[in-house]
């Protein structure tokens, strides 16, 4: 079997971390970049990627120029919005080639746009290629991770869960959509206005766990504060002095008939080390059995976000055709092998 052949489509933070995780792995290949910024185009990916040495790839803003029907997984990260990324969606899927997109309204579209999931599932299934939305969170431990859990369960009562993670490894849009570095009042009107969301992802996370379990939920409800600084922390991306904000205390319920089932709370910010406090992931399950799991420190997000999406390339690759999420296909183990014999298992 040939190398498995990757574009990567987005190059910040996020995709540039994947690229190198990729080079290193065998019966995977890169064959093409693309890039917003138009000062990356040209330049060789390894040279990009600060590797010092080439790779033979040089970095595009044209789409057209290395998504081609000979490849077969474009791991997308431009952005973690569903419209905002419609129409990159539909390029690649329009070129019959698999998609795993780390947009975070990705992991389970449904929850968001019904129409635009219906579209993406059906231009998928038209060019016979597989399409999944994944990441850290949502895409593992606020729901999949979850959800894995409860398999030990006879009866789920109620689900509460927290992840307590440091924002500093991720680029300036995580920032922007966090409030990190504003003032309170800033951070309020942008709650208001819509441009500071906090975490993105609850409402799939949510949804998923729900229609897993079989709950029909009557709404999902949140609340968005403020995480004040007493310190100066900073980070390549964004300066906070004290009294400023340092991240987002978000939390979300999903409520069944006047009652709180799922519990999801993700106070994120930037170094909490420095004031004191401890990341982690926990989950708690109430029901036959009661089961509660911590994790200490937190999975960290950038390396888990670029890990989850690349140990899910041969279960896509090898998916049936169509929209999917991280509950239709096998939990991902890491890909330490040659990816192609585990493709050919």
């Amino acid at each position: 079997m040939k190398n498995v052949k990757v574009v990567l489509w987005g190059l910040g933070s996020m995709g540039s971390g994947m690229a190198k995780f990729l080079v290193d792995k065998k019966g995977v290949e890169i064959v093409g970049a693309i890039a917003s910024r138009k000062s990356k185009a040209g330049r060789d990916l390894g040279h990009l990627l600060e590797l010092n040495r080439e790779l033979g790839i040089r970095v595009t803003n044209n789409p057209e120029d290395v998504i081609k029907e000979d490849v077969d997984i474009v791991l997308h990260a431009t952005s973690s919005f569903l419209k905002d990324i419609f129409p990159q969606l539909e390029l690649i899927l329009k070129k019959k080639v698999n998609v795993i997109s780390i947009a975070e309204e990705m992991a389970y579209p449904q929850a968001e746009d019904e129409e635009l999931t219906k579209k993406l599932d059906l231009l998928a299934k038209e060019n016979n290629v597989s399409l999944l939305g994944t990441g850290i969170n949502p895409g593992f431990v606020l729901d999949l991770l979850i959800l894995t859990l409860t398999g030990a369960c006879a009866r789920v009562d109620r689900i509460k869960a927290s992840r307590v993670n440091d924002l500093s490894p991720f680029g300036p849009t995580v920032m922007k959509t966090q409030g990190v570095g504003t003032t309170a009042e800033e951070f309020e009107k942008g709650i208001r206005d819509g441009s500071i969301v906090g975490h993105i992802g609850f409402k799939e996370s949510i949804s998923m766990i729900a229609d897993r379990l079989g709950w029909e939920l009557d709404e999902i409800v949140q609340t968005r504060e403020p995480i004040i600084s007493n310190t100066h922390r900073e980070t390549p991306h964004v300066k906070v002095e004290p009294g400023m904000v340092a991240g987002c205390r978000h939390i979300a319920y999903g409520m069944k008939d006047g009652e709180q089932v799922i519990v999801l709370e993700h106070p994120q910010q930037i170094h909490p080390e420095k004031e004191g406090t401890e990341t982690g992931d926990y989950i708690q399950i109430e029901g036959v059995p009661e089961i509660n799991m911590a994790i200490k420190p937190e999975i960290p997000g950038g390396i888990g976000t670029m890990a989850v999406a690349i140990n899910m390339i041969p279960h896509v690759v090898k998916g049936k055709p169509g929209l999917l999420t991280m509950k239709d296909l096998p939990v991902p183990s890491a890909l330490m092998g040659d990816i192609k014999k585990l493709m050919e298992e």
